[in-house]
C-alpha cells in the first residue's frame, strides 16, 4: 500500500504566482536562468539556481551557492512572497498542453515507500546528482521542487478531483515561453483529505515518471534525519517528500531521439547495407518521416529520410527491456554498427527530446554538426510500469515527459 499525507504548503500569494513560478532547475543552465530571472527578484530561480546571484562563471556547486539558496528561501518568506498554509491540505495541479489537460494530486509521499520499493523507479541515478539535490534539500530543510509520479487510475480520486476542479482555481496562468497552462486548487475539506489518503492506501505502487534524482535525494535526506533524531517516531514531516501524482492514463511519454557525429568509418551506402541485416530499409525522400509504430524507426542521413522496421526475431516480446525500441536501436545500430557502447559517456552521440520536433534532427544533421539522426517511437506508460513492476531499469535516455512541472506553486517544509 502507498502511504501519503497532506501538508502545510508554502505558496506564493495569488497575485505573485506568475512572478515566482519557474521551470525546474534541471531543464536550463545557469545563463538561461539568469536571463529568465532578469529584473525579477521574486523568481524562484534565486532559490533553485542561486548561482545567478553571483558573478557569471560561479560554480553552481560552490558551498556559497547552497547557502544563498537558504538565504533567499528565508527572504521570500519574510517578504511574504511565499506564505505557509495554516492547515494540512492536498492540492490539485493541472497542466494543459496542445488541448489536453492532465490533473495531478500534490501529496507528501512516504520516504520508507521509496526505500522499500512501493515507489517504483525505472532509471538509474548518479550519486553526484543525488548529492547535489541532497545538499539543496538539507540547506533549505524543504522540498522546494516536486517530483512527478504516476498512479493506477482510481475512481475515488477522479471524483475528488472533479469536485474541486469545478470550482474557481487558486492559480490559473499560461507560462511564458512554452505557452502551457498551469492551474491549481487547494483541497482543504477533511472528508476529501481522508478519502484521498485512503484511496492511496489501497494502491500497491506509485511510479516515478520524472525526477529520479530529486526522489532519491529527498528520500535519502529523510533517512538521514530519522537516524539523527534520537526521538524519531516515524510521523515527522521529514518522513515525507513532495510529489505530484497523475493518473497513468492521462500521461503521454514523447519520443527521445538520437543524433550521431559519424558513421564509424562507413560510407552512407555501407551504413544502409549494414542496417539491412536487422531492418527493412525504405527510402522516404526529403519530407520528414515520423516513426509509425513500435519497432519502426526514422533515419535521417545525407538529406534523405528512411523508414527502418526491425525484422521479426530481432527482439523478444517477452523481455520487457529487450522489446523496447531504445534497446533494439542501441544494440543493433548504435553498438553493432557504429561502435557506441555507452550512451551515458560516449561523446559521439547526443539526445534530442521530441518536444523539439523532428525538424531539430534535420537541422543538426544539415548543419554538419551531426552525420545522422535516429527518431524512435515513444515508450508507452504500460511499458514503463511493466518495467518498474518487474524490477528492471530502462536504458538511458528513454523517456521524455512534457509538459514539465512548474516549480514554485507549492513547497514542502521538512519540519
Amino acid at each position: 500500500m502507498a502511504i501519503v499525507k497532506p501538508f502545510k504548503g508554502i505558496r506564493p500569494p495569488k497575485d505573485l504566482v506568475e512572478q515566482v513560478a519557474s521551470r525546474p532547475y534541471d531543464v536550463l543552465n545557469s545563463a538561461e536562468a539568469r536571463a529568465e530571472a532578469a529584473g525579477n527578484e521574486k523568481s524562484l530561480y534565486h532559490i533553485i539556481k542561486p548561482e545567478i546571484d553571483f558573478p557569471e562563471g560561479t560554480d553552481e556547486h560552490d558551498p556559497r551557492v547552497y547557502g544563498k539558496a537558504a538565504e533567499n528561501f528565508l527572504k521570500f518568506q519574510e517578504k511574504g512572497w511565499l506564505v505557509q498554509d495554516k492547515k494540512e491540505c492536498y492540492y490539485i495541479y493541472a497542466q494543459s498542453m496542445n488541448g489536453k489537460t492532465q490533473y495531478g494530486l500534490v501529496v507528501g509521499a512516504y520516504v520508507p515507500d521509496y526505500m522499500n520499493g512501493v515507489i517504483k523507479k525505472h532509471e538509474l541515478t548518479r550519486r553526484d546528482k543525488e548529492e547535489d539535490r541532497m545538499k539543496h534539500v538539507r540547506v533549505n530543510n524543504a522540498n522546494i521542487e516536486p517530483v512527478f509520479f504516476a498512479y493506477p487510475d482510481n475512481d475515488v480520486l477522479d471524483a475528488v478531483v472533479a469536485k474541486y476542479t469545478s470550482r474557481q482555481p487558486e492559480y490559473d496562468f499560461i507560462a511564458p515561453g512554452d505557452g502551457f497552462g498551469h492551474t491549481f486548487w487547494v483541497i482543504d475539506e477533511d472528508a476529501d483529505i481522508a478519502a484521498i489518503t485512503k484511496a492511496f492506501e489501497q494502491m500497491p505502487a506509485l511510479y516515478i515518471a520524472d525526477g529520479h534524482h530529486r526522489s532519491a535525494a529527498a528520500a535519502l535526506v529523510g533517512v538521514e534525519k530519522a537516524r539523527q533524531n534520537p526521538n524519531h517516531k516515524g510521523d515527522e514531516e521529514y518522513n515525507y517528500f513532495m510529489a505530484v501524482c497523475f493518473p497513468a492514463s492521462q500521461l503521454t511519454i514523447i519520443d527521445y531521439n538520437r543524433v550521431v557525429k559519424d558513421l564509424n568509418g562507413l560510407t552512407p551506402a555501407q551504413f544502409l547495407d549494414a542496417l539491412r541485416k536487422h531492418f527493412d530499409v525504405e527510402e522516404k525522400g526529403t519530407e520528414i518521416y515520423k516513426p509509425a509504430a513500435l519497432h519502426n524507426f526514422s533515419l535521417y542521413l545525407d538529406g534523405k529520410w528512411y523508414s527502418l522496421t526491425a525484422k521479426p526475431g530481432t527482439y523478444d516480446d517477452h523481455d520487457p527491456i529487450g522489446v523496447l525500441d531504445v534497446t533494439i536501436s542501441s544494440n543493433l545500430i548504435l553498438d553493432e554498427i557504429l561502435g557506441i557502447k555507452d550512451l551515458r559517456s560516449d561523446k559521439r552521440i547526443d539526445f534530442v527530446g521530441g518536444i523539439r520536433g523532428l525538424g531539430e534532427l534535420k537541422k543538426r544533421v544539415d548543419s554538419g554538426e551531426m552525420k545522422m539522426a535516429l527518431a524512435l517511437y515513444p515508450v508507452s506508460m504500460k511499458q514503463l510500469m511493466d518495467i518498474a513492476d518487474t524490477g528492471n531499469i530502462m536504458p538511458p535516455k528513454t523517456t521524455w515527459f512534457e509538459p514539465k512541472l512548474r516549480s514554485g506553486l507549492v513547497i514542502h517544509r521538512l519540519d
